[in-house]
């Protein structure tokens, strides 16, 4: 089988994230280098096998390696057809330098659940508009592994209605805005992780859940005013028109073109 090498980097709109970084290769092995930032990686396919500290460590598709950074590290295909991996960096304000001497030591996590959860954030992250659902799952995934770092349980999630109504009626004033996590929790002094966990708590839905239903909502309201699905997307927030067709299908079953054709 011929050598495959195949990449995709892009730097979200989510702070705390330096680059997104996609590939599939086949023989290429990678040298001895650092980062300064965190990889968080997951395999797909395949598996790699590599070097930190002097200690050999693979990827099974099952994990999640969290490598930290000014420490170096190699990596190389541990499988006949090489890997493909899904790899965000993030900087010092997702996870301090003070966790990177229990990374070294636990680079490989074995949690299924953390394992899904990184998934979802790629996911949202190749989807442009949807950063508040990449920022919202990242805090998530953030509190995860700090958690597994320090050897310590989850925090408790208590109730907290009355934060949950302060966001919801943040999200209600800036419908078609948005409003990124960070600045809601900073505006309603609470930590992001808290504030994800209060509203869904509260609510049975997620932030941004929440406000892709609201933004859906104006649009049938604008697409039964005659409006075409083009003005409506750029009207009520979202990032384009196959964002906006994205969210309504899912929402009411029908594109927007299909919805408003309907209309008598």
């Amino acid at each position: 089988m011929a050598a495959r090498q195949e990449v995709s980097a892009w730097r979200p709109s989510v702070p705390g994230v330096t680059e997104v970084f996609h590939a599939h290769f086949t023989e290429y092995a990678y040298p001895m280098h650092v980062h300064d930032a965190w990889t968080l990686l997951i395999v797909d396919d395949g598996a790699v096998r590599y070097d930190l500290d002097r200690h050999e460590h693979g990827t099974p598709h099952d994990t999640v390696t969290l490598l930290p950074p000014h420490v170096p590290h190699n990596g190389s295909p541990a499988t006949p057809d090489g890997f493909r991996k899904r790899v965000v960096y993030l900087d010092g304000s997702r996870l301090g330098e003070d966790l990177i001497g229990r990374a070294v030591d636990t680079p490989d996590l074995r949690d299924p659940v953390l394992r899904r959860r990184v998934g979802q954030l790629h996911s949202a992250f190749a989807r442009p508009g949807d950063e508040l659902e990449a920022e919202s799952r990242l805090t998530l995934v953030g509190e995860r592994l700090r958690g597994h770092l320090r050897g310590a349980a989850g925090p408790a999630h208590r109730p907290d209605p009355v934060l949950a109504r302060s966001l919801r009626e943040l999200l209600d004033a800036r419908v078609v805005d948005g409003v990124p996590l960070e600045e809601a929790a900073r505006l309603l002094h609470a930590h992001p992780a808290h504030l994800v966990r209060a509203f869904s708590g509260a609510y049975g839905i997620a932030p941004h859940q929440y406000l892709m239903s609201r933004r859906v909502g104006r649009a049938r309201r604008l697409l039964l005013d005659g409006l075409a699905p083009g003005e409506v997307a750029s009207a009520t927030g979202f990032y384009d028109q196959a964002h906006l067709t994205r969210h309504f299908k899912k929402l009411v079953g029908v594109t927007p073109g299909r919805y408003r054709s309907s209309s008598r």
